[in-house]
């Protein structure tokens, strides 16, 4: 069995209407970071960008932001 983590971004961010480049601006993040993260193509993701996400997204469980899936 294989395990799948995936980053919702895409998701957060269509849900509340923002830009990639509204969330670089809200968080400090590069541009470059946001756009591999809404891809799904980070191979490791920095805890402070999770936090810096969860913090805008006002996110209570980090659930929200990662999915763990078994393939």
């Amino acid at each position: 069995m294989e395990h799948r983590i995936e980053i919702k971004l895409k998701q957060l961010l269509k849900e509340s209407n923002m830009t990639q480049q509204e969330l670089s601006n809200r968080t400090g993040l590069t541009q470059r970071t946001i756009s591999v993260l809404v891809n799904n193509k980070i191979e490791r993701v920095p805890k402070t960008a999770l936090c810096k996400i969860a913090d805008v997204f006002e996110l209570e469980d980090i659930r929200d932001l990662i999915d763990f899936q078994n393939e």
